[in-house]
């Protein structure tokens, strides 16, 4: 499972890279690995607002379906449209252009209540 240092992570296994005010979100390695191949990606539109945990999306496998919860509160100013016809970049580079939303955050104080990646780590084992 890889993690990164500088993200956040939820225990829905999303996580959130804060840039300024805006948050890009995905879902976590351990997360794609679990669901298998992707191969449908639903996510919200531009405008849209979320409050913390709202399903914002639907990943679909072809093991299973599952939803996509956001980890903060915020309007959704970005979406990463290339998951339509490419739904398997999640499973390549969940960090990188797997990718799924950016939101300008409405409460930072959210961030918080999320993990760094040892705490998720540990969490992971531990489930």
């Amino acid at each position: 499972m890889k993690l990164q240092a500088d993200l956040k992570y939820s225990k829905e296994h999303e996580w959130i890279r804060v840039e300024g005010s805006r948050a890009v979100i995905g879902i976590t390695d351990f997360a794609q690995d679990s669901l298998g191949d992707i191969v449908f990606v639903e996510l919200p539109s531009v405008g849209e607002s979320l409050e913390v945990e709202d399903t914002f999306g639907v990943v679909e496998s072809v093991k299973t379906a599952s939803d996509l919860y956001a980890p903060v509160s915020g309007k959704v100013v970005e979406v990463n449209e290339a998951l339509a016809d490419s739904p398997e970049l999640v499973n390549r580079e969940p960090y990188g252009q797997g990718w799924m939303i950016v939101v300008e955050i409405s409460d930072v104080s959210q961030l918080e209540n999320l993990m760094d990646a040892e705490q998720y780590q540990k969490m992971v084992e531990e489930a």
